[in-house]
């Protein structure tokens, strides 16, 4: 199914109070979190924070789950770790919270409010200079190095 027709039906399961767990599609979120394989576990989204992977529609009917960069006012703009530019939206825009990720097929949640996460998050904003780097590494050498048989 689309995402265009997925996650509106999603947004509003999530004003409905539900908790969603959504299969991750997409690279945005590279390296920690791959398309296919990862899933994140979404909430309402209540005050988000500088530092939070949100889910925000940027454009009618296009979502993206992407952490936030900086709040301004009304103006949130967001990046996916796996992204070197940003995208925009408006603070209504942004629909769910991540509270946590299952990854590499564990049936563990990976808080985002956990040590683990913190400091995975930490590190990784502040690599941010050096970030095209880290990913191209990653894409060109370890992906080709430890490609699933």
């Amino acid at each position: 199914m689309a995402n265009s027709v997925l996650l509106p039906e999603i947004v509003k399961l999530l004003d409905e109070g539900h908790t969603i767990t959504l299969p991750l599609r997409g690279f945005s979120m590279r390296p920690f979190l791959e398309d296919g394989r990862d899933k994140a576990k979404l909430t309402k989204a209540v005050n988000p924070k500088v530092g939070d992977p949100v889910l925000a529609e940027i454009e009618p009917k296009h979502f993206v789950l992407h952490r936030i960069v900086s709040i301004e006012g009304d103006n949130v703009v967001l990046r996916g770790d796996g992204n070197l530019g940003t995208e925009h939206c408006q603070l209504a825009d942004v629909k769910g919270a991540v509270i946590g990720f299952y990854r590499k097929g564990r049936q563990h949640l990976d808080r985002t409010d956990g040590r683990k996460w913190r400091i995975y998050s930490w590190v990784w904003t502040h690599l941010y200079p050096i970030r095209r780097y880290l990913l191209a590494f990653y894409r060109r050498i370890w992906l080709r190095m430890f490609k699933p048989v």
